[in-house]
């Protein structure tokens, strides 16, 4: 049995199909994004069974001989981190908010990049808070891009740090799912972080739209409190 239901020749038609036009160096430039993201995505999936297996009660030793490294650097790797209590689809979004500062060729993830992850997961509840809000995603990436700084000259390899403002921007995230009695920090969670550090690129984007840090905490509290109701009437 294959261990993912995707295969190289998946990935390469799917880069050839989106860049018809571009000649070979700038596909090998794209294909090394890509194979961060997913390496990315492949060190979240490993955090997520480590989670489980320590609520089971394994240890960081056991841990270690599962990963094939030593139990010190299992617990380095994984141990639990800023994103602990963030949905699959939080995750997802600051894996884009990477790929997203690469693609732009910065060396660091700014809220601006942050704000572009949460308008790429279209599932999450920050996505339909932005769309209903500014009518179109187009508008908001319109909106993104006029605070974007311009691009670098070199799309980094390997981890690209938070800047300061996107740091308190998660811490901000943690504390609005405290604030309204929350057990997640979900993509809603994220994106009133975004827009309580009132200085950042993001938060003049949200406020350019017509949000109030005041109208989406409430906007987002209603829609939790709709969600939930309609699960119990199932």
């Amino acid at each position: 049995m294959s261990p993912l239901d995707i295969s190289l020749a998946d990935l390469i038609a799917r880069l050839d199909e989106e860049l018809p036009n571009t000649d070979q160096l700038a596909r090998i430039s794209e294909a090394r994004l890509r194979a961060q993201t997913l390496s990315d995505l492949g060190d979240q999936l490993i955090d997520h069974y480590v989670s489980k297996a320590k609520q089971t009660g394994a240890s960081w030793t056991e841990i270690g001989d599962a990963i094939g490294v030593s139990k010190q650097a299992a617990q380095q790797r994984h141990a639990p981190g800023p994103f602990q209590r963030y949905t699959n689809l939080n995750r997802h979004s600051i894996v884009l908010a990477q790929e997203a500062a690469r693609t732009h060729k910065h060396d660091s993830i700014g809220t601006e990049h942050l704000l572009l992850g949460l308008l790429g997961e279209p599932q999450g509840l920050a996505y339909e808070v932005l769309i209903a809000k500014a009518e179109s995603e187009q508008r908001v990436r319109d909106a993104i891009e006029e605070v974007m700084p311009p691009a670098g000259e070199k799309a980094l390899r390997g981890h690209i740090a938070f800047r300061p403002e996107s740091k308190e921007a998660i811490e901000q995230a943690r504390r609005a799912s405290v604030d309204l009695d929350h057990d997640w920090v979900g993509t809603e969670h994220a994106l009133l972080g975004l827009i309580r550090v009132e200085e950042s690129r993001a938060a003049q984007v949200l406020r350019n739209l017509g949000f109030t840090s005041d109208e989406l905490r409430e906007t987002i509290r209603t829609e939790i409190t709709q969600r939930s109701a309609e699960r119990d009437e199932r």
